[in-house]
């Protein structure tokens, strides 16, 4: 009995611990998100204006790669053609993970910081301590708005920026495939697989 309350007791003290950290973390999602937000809204802005810079990037460094592979020799032009696509496809992916990030953590940390105050909430209570009960209750339903909206607003922004990707690497992998047709013509697929490299790692 006594190792049941001593392990009891464990569990509070190591709920206790969390509590600073997960209402900070609460706080920077919610900051986070609107930042993103915004970030967001300026590239839309941007691609209105036909303005594509990761694409202008990757051409940029396809012709480079070209230009070096035509002056040494083109065997391996096909394999370094594919190995800079799919860089370019890590990084962009990389990129949308941040955002990916907070739909997934955003309810669980908003449900920590539920339950956490609840806790200490019923603990209060047990004392007599209405006051402090009624506070951390108040911090207790905030987190999980908190957390449920960030999750919300974190998927929305990632459903404009999964569409941007795709439209990026197909019109990346174009570029790629045509670059190669002028040199060496073959058969590349490199459109299809850009397509699923964004659905599999949703």
């Amino acid at each position: 009995m006594n190792l049941v309350v001593l392990l009891e007791n464990f569990l509070y003290q190591v709920s206790n611990t969390l509590y600073l950290p997960v209402i900070a973390g609460c706080s920077l999602l919610v900051a986070y998100v609107p930042v993103q937000l915004g970030l967001t809204l300026g590239e839309g802005w941007r691609r209105q204006r036909g303005l594509h810079p990761d694409r202008i990037a990757f051409e940029r460094r396809l012709r480079a790669l070209s230009d070096r592979e035509a002056s040494t020799g083109k065997a391996h032009l096909e394999i370094e053609v594919e190995r800079l696509l799919q860089a370019e496809e890590l990084a962009l992916l990389q990129r949308l993970d941040r955002i990916r990030f907070v739909i997934k953590a955003g309810p669980a940390i908003g449900l920590m910081g539920t339950l956490i105050p609840m806790g200490i909430s019923l603990a209060a209570l047990a004392d007599g301590d209405i006051p402090t009960m009624a506070t951390h209750m108040v911090t207790a339903f905030t987190a999980t708005v908190a957390g449920l909206g960030s999750g919300v607003g974190a998927y929305l922004i990632s459903l404009s920026r999964e569409r941007w990707v795709r439209a990026d690497l197909r019109e990346m992998a174009y570029v790629a495939e045509l670059a190669l047709a002028r040199i060496q013509p073959a058969e590349h697929h490199f459109q299809e697989e850009s397509d699923h490299a964004v659905t599999v790692t949703a």
